[in-house]
């Protein structure tokens, strides 16, 4: 039960560390054509 909770948390960190670097590599793209 606490793996699963710590597994669960770590997930969602992940996701949201991947989601921050895809919004960077977007706005790398965007600065880049403008």
């Amino acid at each position: 039960m606490i793996v699963d909770a710590a597994t669960k948390g770590n997930s969602n960190a992940m996701r949201k560390k991947e989601e921050t670097h895809r919004m960077a590599e977007a706005n790398r793209a965007f600065a880049y054509f403008r």
